[in-house]
């Protein structure tokens, strides 16, 4: 190593919370320090339902897979703010409908590129990748993704809880922009973002705790803003929802699942 490089414990900053290992705490994971914890319990005595907003988040991830690679027919997937692997992750649940799916992940933690190398193994079939690059960078992700996939053909993007990193909304166009110049008619973006829709104040008291040590910082945004960065895509059924309410499972007693202040959707470039 030079003597100008980073140690390992640096780039891990194991010192400042990090969204990913925030996030893998809250779902029961084990790839956290100390002081994610401390965050992540901080945020949670405010905002207890921050775990149900978690989960639901991640399931919202692995219907909005299955339905793209079972309904659409899409087989190439760009995961772009993968985070830490737990399960059905996304090239299990496109694999385990299409073996031959390829995916790529992205994401700009040190220890998540060290547990998705080990862990996030293709089928025999299909392929997967890992790009350690950020969102912020859209020409090096596309630039690096096409040694796997083929932007010929229609991919799916996966903006899942990394977008509201992006503070500034025209800077976050651009990037979304780009996204799509790149890809064909038929792709698709599924998105999820913070929003205050339904526990209003106390979403952004939580938000604001996070701001004060977590990186990245987070933006909130209204479903309607959030909406606003895919005009004239077309938007499928349900449409903009709380991610615990995009197609979800039947329930045993027949009601909709609580919702939470993860908004999303799923649209396609016509």
């Amino acid at each position: 190593m030079m003597a100008d490089e980073p140690n390992v414990e640096d780039r891990l900053q194991s010192h400042v919370p990090h969204t990913a290992r925030i996030w893998n705490y809250w779902l029961g994971g084990k790839d956290h320090f100390p002081v994610d914890r401390e965050v992540g319990e901080r945020v949670r005595k405010i905002f207890p339902v921050v775990i149900e907003l978690a989960r639901a988040d991640r399931l919202f991830l692995g219907r909005a897979v299955r339905y793209l690679a079972t309904e659409v027919g899409i087989r190439q997937f760009l995961d772009i703010g993968t985070g830490l692997p737990t399960q059905d992750n996304t090239h299990e649940v496109a694999q385990g409908v299409a073996p031959e799916s390829r995916i790529v992940y992205v994401d700009n933690d040190p220890l998540v590129l060290v547990h998705a190398r080990a862990l996030l193994t293709s089928s025999k079939e299909g392929a997967t990748d890992y790009i350690d690059a950020d969102l912020r960078d859209p020409d090096n992700i596309l630039r690096q993704a096409a040694g796997t996939l083929d932007f010929s053909q229609p991919v799916a993007i996966m903006l899942l809880g990394v977008m509201h990193f992006i503070g500034d909304d025209d800077e976050l166009q651009r990037i979304i922009d780009r996204l799509l110049a790149a890809v064909p008619s038929g792709s698709h973006i599924a998105v999820a973002n913070t929003t205050t829709a339904v526990n209003g104040e106390t979403t952004a008291e939580a938000v604001r705790v996070w701001n004060l040590d977590a990186q990245p910082k987070l933006k909130l945004r209204t479903p309607e803003r959030i909406a606003a960065f895919f005009t004239g895509l077309e938007v499928v059924e349900p449409g903009w929802v709380s991610c615990s309410r995009w197609r979800p499972e039947p329930q045993w007693d027949g009601d909709l699942p609580v919702e939470v202040d993860q908004w999303c959707g799923v649209v396609r470039k016509p």
